[in-house]
């Protein structure tokens, strides 16, 4: 008799559990709140980045990368430091996902139909210690259809076993309630909303129409996390990162409001690392927003000079591109949650990206002709113009004075003195004229342009920005733009859940980010990127290989 494994939610996680069940030969029930038409979640909104080891596009570029590299700035950029319980499972999930990224991870997507765009980028750079937090090496690749082109292969699948019978998919279903009897989940239960035909990313009607209840012999949790959860994310906020920001921009749907964690950790689920979360400091409020206060995050390339909201230039390793974490460590203890970066035309032409699915047309739509057009072109790409033009967080002026009277207009106050911001990008310019430099950043700008792939297409030429070589000059508001839970329920290395007694649970598996990405957490404090759809894959993979293995 086919036994059925459900499965609570439909983003690339749960689409990943159910393909690799069903290629097992199991039947799967796929459950969601959210309507048909929002099928791969948050995935779909992506960029596409993923983390890969010594792949075929890093050889190409001549990047010299292998396991052991890559794991020494996994391990340098984590920094477990409870090991002897949240992180007990986090830390051999982290070298297990390394060994994946190195050894299987190309040839598993492209079994699975994804290709790969021939971009290199190289994302959190450190900037510290080679022993500390970065990539020693770019690793970020870019998905062929950015998050779309990596959820089709998945959503398609899935959707075509259904015709055949061997998936039932029940969206508009909440689940508001897990029951664990005896160690064994049991049973789940919860309200069918009414239909709702909104445009994906669209916030959906939560009016309840009826209830539903299901008993369950194998439950996969692939909620996701709390990143559209405010009041959440100030709650768990760590101290360590200075004070909760008054105000954020949302960077994932509604949805994503982490409420099947908190009702697994009602039931007896072991909810670990609650205080580890990533958020973006390069946020900008989007000019066509689709769901509540939503964020665009700018990924910069590494010659934007960066300021606090008082005009300090900020320092190492606190530059574009470089540490996340403690950039925004450094800004929320200013006092203030917004900081600025000032470039010029040159710098936003070429090392301006804005991540998202809808923001990389010419890469979503795998249109050849509309990438040469925007990525090899002397202009910004349109959706970066689009933003130069109606986002409310840009300013241009044709002179340094103009253009700081300009930010203190943006937030009504004075808090920014034309004659300290001068100082500091004179300073700057006049380190331009060498290939060598005192200061870090300058420094960091001629060691990326020693990579191929920052050459050509990511970091610009080096110039001064008082002059007039380099065109306009501007200025983005940055704001924080909430992501991605870092810890979550804690699972084995087989995907199964794990009680407050820390033994597993019969027949409760959890994946992706409502699971950390494996373990509760297998980023530690800090991720690399790309890291967190390969972290859903491959703990979906784990997730399925687990429940045929245990089905005994």
């Amino acid at each position: 008799m086919t036994k059925t494994v459900h499965i609570i939610g439909a983003g690339l996680s749960g689409l990943v559990a159910a393909t690799e069940l069903l290629k097992k030969g199991y039947h799967v029930t796929l459950i969601d709140k959210e309507p048909r038409q929002a099928i791969g979640g948050q995935a779909y909104w992506s960029f596409g980045g993923l983390f890969l080891v010594n792949s075929k596009v890093q050889r190409r570029y001549g990047v010299k990368d292998s396991y052991e590299l890559a794991l020494n700035d996994w391990l340098g950029s984590a920094q477990f430091d409870r090991l002897d319980g949240e992180d007990y499972w986090a830390e051999q999930w982290a070298k297990a996902y390394v060994k994946f990224a190195t050894y299987e991870k190309e040839d598993y997507l492209n079994r699975m139909g994804v290709k790969l765009t021939p971009i290199l980028g190289w994302a959190e750079r450190g900037g510290a210690s080679a022993s500390g937090h970065g990539n020693s090496v770019p690793r970020f690749h870019i998905t062929w259809g950015t998050g779309p082109g990596l959820v089709e292969p998945f959503s398609n699948y899935v959707l075509q076993q259904e015709q055949e019978g061997r998936v039932t998919f029940l969206p508009r279903h909440q689940v508001t309630s897990i029951d664990i009897e005896d160690n064994q989940v049991r049973h789940i239960s919860g309200n069918i909303l009414e239909d709702s035909d909104v445009e994906r990313g669209t916030p959906s009607s939560r009016q309840v129409i009826d209830t539903f209840s299901y008993d369950v012999e194998h439950l996969v949790i692939t909620s996701g996390g709390i990143g559209a959860n405010i009041e959440l994310i100030k709650k768990y906020w760590p101290k360590r990162l200075g004070q909760a920001p008054e105000h954020m921009i949302q960077g994932v749907p509604d949805s994503t409001d982490g409420r099947l964690i908190g009702i697994s950790e009602n039931a007896g689920v072991n909810i670990v690392n609650k205080d580890r979360m990533w958020h973006y400091t390069e946020g900008v409020k989007n000019h066509s927003p689709i769901w509540t206060q939503h964020g665009i995050r700018i990924i910069p390339g590494p010659s934007s000079m960066w300021f606090d909201a008082e005009g300090h230039r900020m320092s190492a390793p606190d530059y574009p591109g470089f540490d996340t974490l403690h950039t925004l460590e450094t800004i929320m203890k200013t006092g203030y949650d917004y900081s600025w970066f000032i470039l010029t035309e040159d710098i936003i032409k070429k090392e301006f990206v804005l991540s998202g699915s809808e923001q990389n047309p010419d890469l979503t739509n795998k249109d050849i002709q509309l990438l040469i057009k925007e990525r090899l072109s002397k202009q910004a790409t349109s959706p970066v113009n689009a933003f130069m033009e109606k986002g409310e967080d840009f300013v241009v002026a044709d002179d340094l004075g103009t253009l700081v009277k300009k930010m203190n207009e943006l937030v009504d106050d004075d808090l920014l003195k034309y004659e300290d911001i001068k100082a500091e990008i004179k300073s700057r310019d006049l380190q331009i004229t060498n290939s060598f430099s005192k200061d870090p950043q300058v420094a960091f700008i001629h060691n990326a342009r020693q990579f191929l792939g920052d050459k050509i297409v990511r970091t610009a030429k080096p110039k001064p920005f008082l002059s007039n070589q380099s065109g306009k000059l501007i200025a983005v508001k940055l704001n924080i733009i909430s992501r991605k839970t870092l810890g979550g329920i804690q699972t084995d290395l087989d995907g199964r859940a794990i009680n407050q007694q820390r033994e597993p649970i019969q027949g409760l598996y959890a994946a992706g980010e409502a699971s950390g990405f494996g373990g509760g957490g297998l980023h530690g404090y800090r991720a690399l990127e790309g890291t967190f759809l390969g972290g859903c894959i491959f703990s979906g993979i784990r997730a399925a290989e687990g429940i045929d293995k245990h089905n005994l």
